[in-house]
């Protein structure tokens, strides 16, 4: 699994982290029944605090990515979440406040949004 954290982005670490992991599952690189790495090898690895890893692991439990097992780890469920329609609408209008907030701090047009999020939407 690879994962960073950007120190200049204006997403806290925890958001940055959860995002990431959330897309490879989403998106296939992470399998069901994949194991995540421990939250403190993970926060070892990219230098940030154990509960910041901690934070982003609790939100993608909660959001239905994954499932702690306790002494056997972290592992990808093996059903994608589904959340009722007006708390994925919520959800989405929140990362879309991120991203355009985001865009903005790079100095980033609308037009250049549109186009990154079109680029993404065509993956």
């Amino acid at each position: 699994m690879i994962v960073a954290v950007d120190p200049e982005s204006t997403l806290p670490p925890y958001e940055q982290l959860r995002v990431q992991i959330a897309g490879l599952i989403g998106g296939g690189s992470l399998q069901p029944g994949a194991r995540l790495p421990a939250v403190r090898q993970l926060a070892a690895d990219l230098g940030v605090a154990p509960g910041t890893v901690g934070r982003a692991y609790r939100e993608l439990e909660d959001d239905g990515w994954i499932e702690g097992r306790g002494r056997h780890g972290t592992v990808v469920r093996p059903n994608r979440p589904t959340k009722p329609p007006e708390q994925r609408q919520r959800r989405l209008r929140a990362e879309t406040e991120i991203l355009v907030s985001t865009a903005r701090s790079l100095g980033a047009s609308d037009a250049e949004v549109l186009e990154a999020l079109r680029a993404a939407l065509g993956r």
